[in-house]
């Protein structure tokens, strides 16, 4: 009898298996090396349009120089997040490949696929902090959050299902601004195409999670479901509002902490999160997480939605 919470349509073992060969297939049609394929580096002025600051939206009397310092830090900011992201990426893969029966799986060749490529990743984005040289401290770096991390990553890499929807969110939020950046005229043109070449290879990461998400749902047990139901969200909303840290904003003048919690309500930043999560609540409904017309309200918040996944009036 179908699991009623399964779709009809979610791909069985052998159709997920199939889809793990096809992109290992790709990603072994073109390797790039950052340090070879993209030796250039980013300019020393502006690196990010104002519209794709962080503060767009609040009515900041910023000269030229603080709004190039401040895309400096954000620049600088966003990628430190993403290559600590890519290591808990790495490490949950790793705890998946440890655990898997059969290492000849197509999924787990995959796995090992997209752990080399995040390595590669990483490698470009402390490359563009070099080039930055960030003067920020990031304020959430302290003992108390590094021993909150120390108590809940174990949790989260034990839990697959959980896992792999933080690895969704974690894939599609900056997946949405490198796209906005990379087409943008103003944004710094080597940032450009390490944009474009992340989201390359980073298309195929998501397919994967997608694919493999389902039947991982199937096997997860009531905390894991109660966990991606209700406490997901408001994970997600931190990973999102932590992308650019409260330091940042110290190095133009402007205080921390009240600066960072303005910049993350004004409609424009609350349009950029909606925006980019709503592809991964999406993804959810496909693999029967939620239904249509019974969006739990951490999710409807989280995505500007109504319980059937419609976009809010005032969050389009």
């Amino acid at each position: 009898m179908a699991n009623p919470t399964t779709p009809a349509t979610a791909p069985g073992p052998d159709e997920v298996a199939a889809r793990a060969e096809r992109l290992s297939a790709a990603s072994l049609r073109r390797v790039v090396d950052p340090d070879l394929d993209l030796p250039g580096r980013v300019g020393e002025g502006r690196l990010l349009p104002d519209e794709l600051l962080s503060v767009a939206g609040l009515d900041l009397d910023l000269t030229e120089q603080q709004r190039a310092a401040l895309g400096r830090e954000e620049v600088a900011a966003i990628m430190d997040a993403g290559i600590r992201f890519e290591a808990v990426l790495m490490a949950g893969f790793a705890m998946m490949v440890l655990r898997h029966e059969d290492l000849d799986d197509p999924r787990v060749t995959y796995m090992l696929h997209e752990v080399g490529e995040e390595t590669r990743h990483s490698r470009a984005f402390a490359r563009v902090i070099g080039q930055v040289a960030p003067r920020a401290r990031n304020p959430l770096m302290g003992r108390a959050v590094q021993a909150l991390d120390r108590a809940t990553l174990p949790i989260l890499l034990n839990m697959p299902a959980f896992f792999v929807v933080m690895v969704l969110s974690g894939e599609e939020i900056p997946d949405l601004f490198q796209k906005l950046a990379s087409e943008h005229p103003g944004t710094d043109p080597h940032l450009a195409e390490v944009a474009r070449y992340h989201r390359m290879e980073e298309a195929r990461h998501l397919g994967f999670a997608r694919a493999v998400l389902p039947e991982l749902w199937r096997e997860a047990g009531p905390v894991q479901r109660f966990l991606v139901r209700r406490v997901a969200p408001a994970a997600i909303t931190s990973l999102f509002t932590t992308i650019v840290h409260p330091g940042v904003y110290a190095v133009v003048g402007l205080p921390r902490w009240s600066t960072w919690r303005a910049a993350n309500r004004t409609p424009e930043r609350l349009d950029l999160k909606h925006r980019a999560l709503r592809p991964l609540l999406d993804t959810l409904v496909d693999a029967g997480v939620v239904r249509r017309g019974r969006i739990p309200a951490g999710w409807r918040r989280l995505c500007g939605v109504d319980r059937t996944g419609t976009p809010l009036p005032q969050a389009r």
